[in-house]
């Protein structure tokens, strides 16, 4: 026996429109704005921010793919991409033999640095100064909700697949 689906309100509908309606340009904004002003993409300061904002500017490439919502093949090849570029630098783990190290370049944090100023102008002007302060608390709320259900769906998959795999290392996004 099949269930029908529960299809979306009018409220339901209007918001998730809404949603569609600015997440991809507002994406391609900022990254035409930090492309322009800084020779970074969106993926590039999505990374330097995370590493930027952990102690010694040095995380395990998994917890940096936790961090940034990443497939592993994804942030391999882009963190090739920068490392190539000197923004970051990628280590053996020499505790454990089996991770990376990805640390920070003085080069990535001066990248990082004269990025900022005008990234952070164009996120205030496109979302910020556009909304009262009631609507950014939504927003946050909203925004943290749906994204602590996308992190425990996405580790779900990420542990089904190592076990598929026949991998003993957890990749479990739990602490």
């Amino acid at each position: 026996m099949t269930t029908s689906p529960r299809w979306l309100t009018e409220p339901e509908q209007r918001a998730w429109r809404a949603l569609q309606q600015f997440g991809a340009p507002l994406a391609a904004a900022l990254n035409r704005q930090l492309l322009a002003e800084s020779a970074l993409s969106s993926a590039d300061y999505q990374v330097l921010v995370v590493l930027t904002e952990t102690e010694g500017g040095v995380l395990r490439a998994g917890e940096l793919g936790r961090e940034t919502g990443w497939e592993k093949s994804r942030l391999s090849h882009h963190l090739k991409r920068m490392e190539a570029r000197g923004l970051v630098r990628r280590d053996e783990c020499l505790t454990d033999g089996r991770g990376l190290l990805v640390r920070i370049t003085p080069a990535g944090r001066q990248a990082i640095a004269e990025a900022a100023p005008g990234h952070v102008a164009a996120v205030r002007d496109l979302v910020i100064d556009a909304l009262t302060p009631e609507q950014l608390r939504v927003l946050a709320e909203a925004g943290e909700a749906v994204g602590a259900r996308l992190t425990a769906v996405n580790c779900g998959a990420a542990d089904a697949e190592a076990a598929d795999e026949g991998n003993n290392v957890s990749t479990s996004c739990r602490e």
